[in-house]
């Protein structure tokens, strides 16, 4: 009778043990989300920023300088909801105005324009990468919320289901040249 006892125990034990390491996992799957959605926000943040003081630095025609400084300004201030789509807007913005290398030209021939090109360029680079860091973290977070473990325990507390980013980050074909001939001198 006591041995069946501490055999039962010892099995809620370590279904205590496995249950409490899958909700600590995750946490950490959790939080690797906020942390790579905080890294994505700076990027995008980044990459408006830039297009913003290219748009005003009056290198540009008017009409892209138009252009590409509504949708930057409207990236900027996206509401939650709306972001996606305005990012989406900023990147075919960037792809409208830098269609062609003459816009390109043109802002790396005024005074600082080839870092302003090279920031830019850093921004179209590093905005997919974080996107994609932080989509890998959601897919990874809501395929162990799918298990039946998670559900039936309610594991994951009240921890909103995580979104992935859904973007058009696509660079425009001048900087994707850039990008990647710039990947493979590293």
């Amino acid at each position: 009778m006591t041995t069946t006892i501490i055999w039962i125990a010892a099995a809620l034990l370590l279904v205590a043990c496995y249950l409490s390491w899958t909700a600590g996992r995750l946490d950490r799957l959790h939080a690797r989300i906020d942390a790579a959605r905080a890294a994505l926000d700076a990027q995008l943040l980044r990459r408006a920023s830039v297009a913003q003081e290219l748009a005003t630095a009056g290198v540009l025609d008017p009409a892209a300088s138009i252009l590409l400084y509504q949708a930057a300004h409207d990236a900027r201030q996206a509401e939650e909801e709306q972001r996606e789509v305005a990012e989406s807007e900023l990147s075919q913005a960037l792809r409208a105005v830098f269609a062609e290398s003459a816009q390109l030209e043109a802002v790396r021939a005024a005074p600082g324009g080839e870092q302003a090109v090279e920031e830019l360029t850093a921004g179209v680079r590093r905005v997919p990468m974080a996107r994609r860091f932080h989509n890998d973290a959601v897919r990874a977070a809501r395929a162990l919320r799918r298990h039946r473990k998670v559900r039936w325990f309610r594991l994951a507390g009240h921890a909103p289901f995580p979104l992935a980013f859904e973007m058009d980050d696509e660079p425009p074909a001048v900087l994707a040249d850039r990008t990647g001939s710039g990947r493979e001198g590293h």
